[in-house]
């Protein structure tokens, strides 16, 4: 089976053609409860450490550097990389959800790519 992996602002209103829906947000994202989010599995574990969420601080100039080093992060947490292929395997569609304004450079549109290779 192949899955389509989608990414989508947790701002952004539910579909139920969003699939299984995955926060890859390490904090839980502000003013948003936990029955409006719909999210089936909130992943902590596969977003970014703390340190390079903070040393990235969304900052375009740092985009190649933080993918650079957030890939490294993905390939050396093994686990969470497990869990996620075995949740591609379940799922038809799985919508990586974030909380970052910039939809461009943040953590779901490199876990996505990632994603799509496993």
């Amino acid at each position: 089976m192949i899955t389509m992996i989608k990414i989508k602002r947790v701002y952004e209103e539910y579909s139920s053609e969003d699939g299984f829906r995955i926060l890859i947000d390490r904090l839980w994202p502000r003013g948003v409860s936990k029955s409006n989010a719909h999210v089936d599995l909130w992943f902590k574990e596969i977003a970014p450490t703390e340190q390079l969420r903070k040393w990235f601080s969304h900052d375009p100039k740092k985009w190649e550097s933080f993918k650079k080093k957030y890939i490294k992060e993905l390939r050396e947490n093994k686990p969470s990389l497990d869990k996620i292929k075995s949740l591609k395997k379940e799922h038809k569609i799985i919508t990586l959800v974030f909380a970052a304004k910039d939809e461009q450079h943040n953590n779901a549109v490199v876990l996505m790519g990632i994603l799509r290779t496993l």
